[in-house]
């Protein structure tokens, strides 16, 4: 296989007499097969959405076969795109390395970097970590919700660079391990004192059952994997309390309205002045890595690298 470079003006023209694949279209293809999405590669390559359809259709022709399905909501690569992208990846980003990302006013400023995760996650440690470089020059615009949205957000070139607690399957995105984090049974001193510690040694999980359970939802997810983990029991019990919120979960327990689990990194100054208490330190506490997940490539803002380097070195303190 031969690959061919043409300008953008050339970027929807057919099939070549030559044999070659143009390399416009390839590039093309590798955005579509990463973002999972015309609209969303239109976006990436700053291309409008029938130029993107038109490239496809032309290297399907070439190739003689589909390299899309077409869905209600984006595209599904078949078996032959998933061979192409395998062979074309890795020479098409060392080239974007050699060649920058593309064409713009190099005078004008970088685009604000589109940083988004969890809530508490972004306030509580990248926030924070990120600050001095705002003087030097790295502008931010940061964004909360829902992991999974966050990640399909990013495969569409709506993010820069996700918080993420999953790692995310397949080639259309890099994660990078960045930190784990601890999680803590935790309760007020007054419910600490109710439960007394050493019979909750003894007893395990048994001791807790009239305790109220404060969770991020009705189906428990961090109480039921601490439960699982720590005394090897299924949590049976349903939650007094629900905040779909780790802050507002540790102030409800700080203020005495039961027993939860939450990240240490959270709750550590809460702990350390005596609002909350410990209730277990097991030898193997459950943990959860938090990931940098970013798009494969070369990225047209050059604070990426920059903000990526600056929290590896800042999560090595968390």
């Amino acid at each position: 296989m031969s690959y061919r470079n043409t300008d953008r003006s050339n970027a929807a023209t057919g099939p070549r007499a030559d044999g070659t694949l143009d390399l416009q279209q390839l590039r093309t293809f590798l955005a579509v097969h990463r973002s999972g999405s015309f609209t969303a590669a239109a976006q990436l390559l700053r291309l409008s959405q029938p130029t993107v359809t038109t490239q496809i259709r032309s290297l399907e022709q070439r190739l003689g076969h589909l390299l899309f399905e077409r869905l209600p909501r984006g595209v599904a690569p078949t078996a032959e795109a998933n061979d192409l992208a395998a062979q074309v990846a890795e020479p098409l980003d060392a080239l974007e390395v050699v060649a920058g990302p593309g064409a713009g006013d190099a005078s004008a400023p970088p685009a604000p970097l589109r940083v988004a995760g969890p809530a508490e996650v972004l306030h509580e440690l990248v926030l924070p970590s990120l600050a001095p470089l705002v003087e030097e020059g790295v502008r931010l615009r940061v964004r909360t919700g829902p992991v999974d949205d966050l990640l399909e957000e990013l495969r569409g070139g709506g993010h820069d660079l996700v918080l993420s607690p999953l790692c995310p399957r397949g080639r259309a995105l890099v994660a990078d391990p960045l930190a784990d984090e601890e999680f803590v049974l935790v309760a007020s001193p007054s419910w600490a004192d109710r439960i007394r510690r050493d019979r909750l040694t003894r007893q395990g999980a048994s001791s807790l059952c009239g305790a109220p359970l404060v969770a991020y939802g009705d189906d428990l997810p961090i109480l039921r994997r601490y439960w699982r983990h720590v005394f090897g029991v299924r949590l049976t019990c349903g939650p007094a309390v629900t905040v779909p919120d780790l802050r507002g979960m540790m102030a409800a327990a700080e203020n005495g309205a039961g027993v939860t689990v939450l990240p240490r990194y959270l709750c550590r100054e809460a702990l350390d002045q005596g609002r909350l208490v410990a209730l277990t330190e097991p030898e193997k506490p459950p943990v959860n890595t938090m990931y940098l997940v970013r798009r494969p490539g070369v990225s047209d803002n050059p604070h990426l690298d920059r903000v990526h380097r600056h929290l590896v070195s800042a999560a090595r303190g968390w």
